[in-house]
């Protein structure tokens, strides 16, 4: 087979980041998604069940420019985009770029910065810009925010607003792994992190062309009634106070043609949109009695009732 066959690649992605990130198969694999579908992803999970590590696993296996940012109460959105300094040697101001500047930005603990801070990702998470002082500024290609975040329950922590987590194409919990997988992670710790010693095995070249596969997967026209039935659905539910937005269709559209690529095909079946509705869809509606962070698992219930009463097509 090619070695630069989109399936191919794939595999080689998936195998690497699976050498250090033990047990969590399926977070894996949405993350993957995110990556290809050219999205962003939120990893949200008690602290210490793998967020970081399974960030810096997916950056270490690209060879593109990895930057990670730790999300504190008193980060400034200029210490996440740059801003412009002035130089005695020129004597005018010179942009100085900050960490967003990056293929993969690993935001670790985005919920403990402010929802000022917070902000100044959503121009770059959105258009791959950013604008300081009037002058827009390209980041580089490909670019992905892998965010982490803790229960909005914890202490020192602000609520995502919901324009930002708008920008997140799926959202993924963690997870405890069972007992078997803990003892091979002892294991694998005994001499140091893993994670430190992954080496790239796919360049930015070659994620750029397998985004582009994924955008020529084949989206039948009976799914993209069906698909929108169910976003239709949310917004007529009397449980919520807002249903998915066109982005938020969008965005379930382009992520069911990266899991249909994922899973080796190239073309996407009811199940690949029906398994992404609550990861793409949960933090994007707005139920009533709405308490950010509560109420989870009767979101993501919800969710999968609405889902249930529209008929997927043959």
């Amino acid at each position: 087979m090619d070695a630069d066959d989109p399936l191919t690649l794939i595999a080689a992605l998936r195998q690497n980041v699976a050498r250090v990130v033990l047990g969590k198969a399926d977070a894996v694999r949405l993350t993957i998604v995110a990556l290809l579908a050219g999205e962003h992803v939120l990893l949200e999970d008690v602290p210490g069940v793998g967020k970081t590590l399974l960030g810096k696993a997916i950056a270490r296996s690209l060879s593109g420019q990895f930057h990670r940012i730790q999300f504190t109460p008193d980060l400034l959105p200029a210490d996440i985009t740059g801003s412009s300094l002035y130089s005695a040697q020129s004597r005018e101001f010179v942009f100085s770029r900050g960490p967003i500047f990056a293929n993969v930005v690993l935001a670790d603990e985005i919920n403990r910065a402010t929802p000022r801070t917070q902000s100044a990702l959503l121009e770059s998470m959105s258009e791959c810009q950013v604008s300081v002082d009037g002058e827009t500024h390209a980041l580089p290609q490909p670019f992905m925010v892998i965010a982490t975040q803790n229960p909005v329950e914890f202490e020192g922590t602000y609520p995502l607003p919901e324009s930002q987590l708008d920008r997140f194409l799926l959202r993924i919990p963690m997870g405890y792994p069972d007992r078997e997988v803990e003892l091979q992670v002892l294991a694998n710790h005994r001499d140091g992190e893993p994670v430190e010693r992954l080496e790239p095995v796919l360049n930015c070249q070659q994620i750029a062309s397998v985004q582009q596969a994924v955008r020529q997967v084949r989206v039948d026209d009976s799914l993209n009634e069906y698909l929108l039935e169910i976003v239709r659905a949310t917004r007529q539910s009397e449980d919520l106070h807002v249903g998915v937005s066109t982005r938020g269709a969008l965005s379930w559209y382009r992520a069911a043609q990266s899991a249909a690529l994922v899973a080796g095909r190239d073309f996407v079946v009811p199940d690949d949109i029906k398994q992404l509705a609550v990861p793409v869809l949960a933090h994007r509606i707005i139920p009533k009695g709405y308490f950010q962070g509560s109420h989870r698992e009767a979101v993501e219930g919800l969710i999968e009732r609405l889902v249930d009463t529209v008929p997927a097509p043959g």
